[in-house]
């Protein structure tokens, strides 16, 4: 049976084998096999909601071994380490449980088709101290990990005699991209809301503080100008510090240097300035890589040096035809290749020629929680691009989430859990307390 190996499970990643799996498993047509180095799947642009605490991870990761039981594939819990090309087999590290003893050796996965999908990592360009004292949200864990910490800040702060510390309750987010933008609109909601239940000697408005640092000439530098004005008039409004042109050059226990010579006080330091693919990557099995560990590939989501392994997602440079750059790395880009790689892994084994992958840009959103969203749509119908903002926006930022549900368990299901959602939020805190 044709071995269909998929590394990697992200939106990409576990949309694409839940649809192999659901056809080409299904009929047994071939055997679909999912490798991921955690148990549980998030979508990644819900980190932020997670390290705010205005989502509990318990109710929205999905298990992988129950989405392969459910959609007709296997599951493997491991990182990729190695690929030997000349025998077509993908080398799994071992795992180790909490306590450090091992659970599952290492070994070795045959494949006739492998597919990389395992997105990718913050990218803090060597920045000394960024390691030690600044946290990613690459990683459900890194989020819950950071949300602890907050707790514990506020927590200390309120229970201690004497006056706060320069540094204390203060939050440095390093990039303005989408992540950092919308993180701090969501911590300036949750730390509100958590210094309510009974953390009565801070004041969230004269105590808390949020600074966001780019090096960019303005915030979301890689969106339209428009839609960095208008969310930098939301964030001024919840008095989040916004600080452009400035570059990070050290991260300090206490805060953050720039290259200006200023230091920004900060009790907690997220990065959220850049990406690049996994390290591990970097010229795997004699592919091509570029300067950010990304797997080159054609338009057809083939490597460039081997027909049988295709890459997608945040971990591919795929060719965006008219544009001197490859596919931006979004969600919706994942989607779309997750899709265009189900029909033509169909046509591969049926001998029939690939076709080519072409993104369409729908367009862009920012959430600042309940603020706010701020948006343009793209498309043909449009003749270019409209900007939105407030409700609508909102409605289609939530709907971007429902398609993913959608692709992983349809509509009935993805239905359902709209619902439950809806009624247990009003007997739970609106903010996660531990």
């Amino acid at each position: 049976m044709h071995e269909t190996v998929i590394v990697g499970g992200g939106a990409g990643g576990l949309e694409l084998a839940t649809r192999l799996g659901d056809t080409l498993g299904k009929r047994g047509r071939a055997r679909v096999t999912l490798i991921d180095r955690s148990r549980t799947h998030l979508w990644k642009p819900l980190l932020h909601e997670v390290a705010a605490g205005s989502m509990d991870l318990d109710h929205h990761a999905l298990d992988y071994l129950a989405q392969a039981r459910w959609h007709h594939f296997r599951f493997q819990l491991g990182s990729m380490d190695g690929l030997d090309r000349a025998r077509r087999v993908v080398s799994v590290a071992p795992t180790f449980d909490e306590d450090g003893r091992e659970l599952i050796p290492r070994r070795e996965i045959r494949y006739d088709t492998l597919v990389i999908a395992v997105g990718s990592n913050t990218n803090d360009f060597g920045t000394p101290g960024a390691r030690e004292h600044a946290l990613s949200l690459d990683m459900p864990e890194q989020a819950e990990l950071f949300h602890r910490r907050l707790i514990d800040a506020c927590i200390r702060a309120n229970a201690q005699h004497e006056p706060l510390r320069p540094e204390q309750l203060k939050v440095a987010i390093i990039g303005a991209g989408a992540t950092g933008v919308e993180l701090s609109a969501e911590l300036h909601k949750t730390t509100r809301e958590l210094v309510a239940y009974g953390l009565d000697k801070i004041d969230p408005e004269r105590d808390v503080r949020f600074t966001i640092i780019e090096a960019a000439p303005r915030i979301l530098p890689a969106l339209p100008e428009r839609l960095s004005k208008a969310t930098g008039e939301l964030l001024a409004g919840l008095k989040v510090q916004v600080l452009t042109g400035e570059r990070v050059t050290e991260v300090v226990a206490d805060g953050v240097m720039t290259a200006s010579g200023k230091k920004i006080p900060a009790e907690l330091t997220v990065w959220a300035a850049g990406i690049k693919a996994p390290d591990f990557l970097k010229d795997i099995g004699g592919l091509e890589t570029n300067r950010l560990n990304q797997l080159v590939v054609k338009q057809t989501l083939e490597t460039t040096r081997d027909p049988d392994i295709f890459a997608l997602g945040d971990c591919a440079c795929c060719p965006w035809p008219g544009h001197d750059h490859c596919v931006p790395p979004r969600a919706q880009a994942a989607h779309q290749q997750a899709t265009h790689l189900t029909r033509m892994l169909a046509r591969r084994l049926d001998g029939k020629p690939l076709r080519p992958y072409v993104y369409r840009d729908f367009g862009s959103l920012v959430s600042l929680g309940e603020y706010s969203t701020v948006g343009n749509l793209m498309g043909a119908l449009l003749g270019g691009s409209i900007f939105i903002e407030g409700l609508f926006a909102r409605f289609m930022y939530v709907s971007l989430y429902r398609m993913h549900l959608y692709a992983l368990h349809g509509f009935a299901a993805m239905l359902f859990n709209t619902l439950v959602r809806m009624i247990t939020r009003r007997t739970e805190p609106r903010v996660k307390l531990h």
